[in-house]
């Protein structure tokens, strides 16, 4: 801006400059010229007073050097001349300074030489004795006179411009100063220029405007962030050329990913041909799903391509973590099977025992034997069902009791106070070590998960065993062991031993009883009092599994 004004300002400065100079060298050639009218006017009328009172001899005696003098017989024929030979010089009577001097008494005339860019004034007058006396003199034109001066007007226009330019210089950095200084931030606190204010209140309505949608944007920007960043599900968005534009926290965790990836490609996430084939897909502008393994994980992967006027500007995927819905799931379809075969086992026993029945193929004495048969068999069956509701409603957190303070060294007396008929069948002895502790939890369960607990450690003990609950409590938590000298769970069983219908000997199962469900209904039920459960066993030497609950 600064230059432009400083070229605008030394334009108009030449062109004046220019235009000036123009105009006074008319003024002072109209002036000029007019002074040496006057002056020939004023030299013609004391020449002629001297030719008149002393003759040629007056003549003869001027220099003639500032305008030339010529005298004019009647006829015409030259009588004197200031600057030349009289007699050399052609007729001047048809002259028309000369021609208005007979007539009138006096006469004027201006005539232009083309060649030498000078113009002549001729004034003459009348004598009395009827010759004509003529003066004239000299005056250049306007471009002869720059001609002449062309060096001083030189020096005269650079110094102008020179001074111009200075002028220019800092008349625009004056001009533009206040400009400069304006607060664009907040101008409506400017003081500048009433041409300005209109500019000025614009951009302030405009400045509003922009800080509303920015201040929108940012927090429509900071609401979604928080809910992308507090999102289970991964979520990341691409370019049409793969390069990852934002992502939340949980994409880097699904992936085992350090930190963002915004401008990378997508692929630094996973390189496997089927996520690569996902994408493909999106950027066709087709919506896909798969589920990719990625560390031991399920990903379940959704990408939808984003459209702009029929062509694919991108994709979003949306990633979530499906592996616990699948193995969910897998327990699901086991759970169904195992129960079928459950149910079907007993079912099938008591529906055979009731055909023999029926068909009289029993004598009488063995129909009670039959009948205890079929009543051993709905009761194991009985069992089972009561089992499985169970687990179901610890699944789903309905169980109808109410948390209190229990007594752990009395609810573990009970315990083994049930199972003792048990543990004298299996000639194996109970005992209780630690003290009195208290705990704040639902007693049915707890006394549930105990049962299941030494019920086992009976059933899979050998004979002069032992079966031992300690009850230990430190200021954080408080801890029961059920710990057995049996036969033991050997390594590779030990991380399956909780699930559902596991057996580790399934051939001795049917000897030893149950239902398969105990150690299951063990963790449902200590997962539901907040609790962990700890196994340690040892082949041959026996098992200590340890359920430990917060203190409240």
């Amino acid at each position: 801006m600064t230059k432009k004004i400083f070229k605008s300002i030394m334009t108009v400065c030449t062109v004046v400059l220019i235009l000036g100079l123009a105009f006074v060298m008319g003024i002072l050639y109209r002036y000029f010229g007019k002074q040496i009218s006057t002056e020939l006017e004023k030299e013609a009328f004391y020449a002629a007073q001297g030719v008149e009172s002393s003759g040629m001899e007056y003549l003869e005696k001027l220099d003639g050097k500032n305008s030339r003098i010529t005298l004019i017989d009647q006829d015409g024929s030259v009588l004197y001349d200031s600057q030349a030979e009289a007699s050399s010089m052609e007729n001047h009577k048809d002259r028309e300074e000369v021609k208005e001097a007979a007539e009138t008494g006096k006469g004027k005339a201006v005539r232009m030489s083309e060649t030498l860019s000078e113009k002549t004034i001729y004034y003459a007058l009348r004598l009395e004795d009827g010759k004509i006396l003529r003066v004239s003199s000299t005056q250049y034109s306007v471009l002869a006179l720059v001609y002449q001066l062309i060096v001083p007007v030189l020096w005269i226009l650079l110094l102008m411009i020179v001074l111009s330019g200075l002028f220019a210089s800092r008349l625009s950095k004056k001009v533009v100063e206040p400009v400069n200084k304006l607060d664009l931030e907040h101008p409506e606190e400017n003081e500048v220029y009433e041409e300005v204010a209109p500019l000025l209140s614009r951009m302030y309505k405009q400045n509003r405007e922009i800080k509303n949608q920015i201040d929108t944007a940012r927090r429509q920007q900071e609401e979604f962030s928080i809910i992308t960043e507090n999102m289970q599900e991964g979520l990341v968005v691409i370019d049409r050329y793969t390069m990852i534009l934002s992502g939340n926290a949980s994409v880097w965790k699904l992936f085992h990913v350090n930190g963002p990836k915004n401008g990378e490609s997508v692929y630094v996430l996973n390189r496997s041909e089927e996520f690569q084939s996902i994408i493909d897909k999106a950027l066709d502008g087709k919506h896909n799903e798969a589920v990719l393994k990625v560390d031991g994980s399920d990903i379940h992967v959704v990408a939808n391509p984003v459209m702009r006027e029929e062509q694919v500007e991108g994709a979003v995927l949306l990633l979530v973590n499906v592996t616990e819905k699948l193995e969910r799931e897998k327990l699901r379809r086991e759970f169904s099977a195992n129960v079928s075969h459950e149910l079907k086992t007993p079912l099938t026993s008591i529906s055979g025992f009731a055909e023999i029945i029926q068909d009289g193929y029993v004598k009488e004495e063995d129909v009670r034997a039959f009948a205890g048969r079929i009543y051993k068999e709905a009761q194991r069956l009985i069992t089972l069902v009561e089992d499985v509701i169970r687990i179901s409603q610890l699944d789903e957190g309905e169980v109808p009791y109410e948390w209190t303070e229990t007594d752990l060294y009395q609810t573990a007396k009970n315990v083994f106070g049930t199972l003792s008929e048990a543990a004298k069948k299996q000639d194996v002895h109970l005992y209780i070590e630690g003290d009195r502790v208290q705990l704040h939890t639902v007693p049915n369960i707890l006394e549930e998960v105990l049962f299941n607990l030494c019920d086992n450690a009976i059933k899979y003990n050998k004979p002069g065993g032992s079966v031992c609950i300690c009850l230990t409590e430190n200021e954080e938590s408080v801890c029961i062991s059920v710990k057995d000298n049996g036969v033991g769970i050997p390594k590779e069983d030990q991380s399956r031993v909780f699930e559902r219908f596991y057996r580790v000997d399934k051939s001795h199962s049917k000897e030893i009883g149950g239902t398969g469900l105990g150690l299951s209904i063990v963790k449902h039920g200590v997962s539901f009092l907040g609790g962990e459960v700890e196994l340690e066993s040892t082949p041959g030497q026996g098992t200590e599994i340890t359920v430990s609950f917060p203190k409240v």
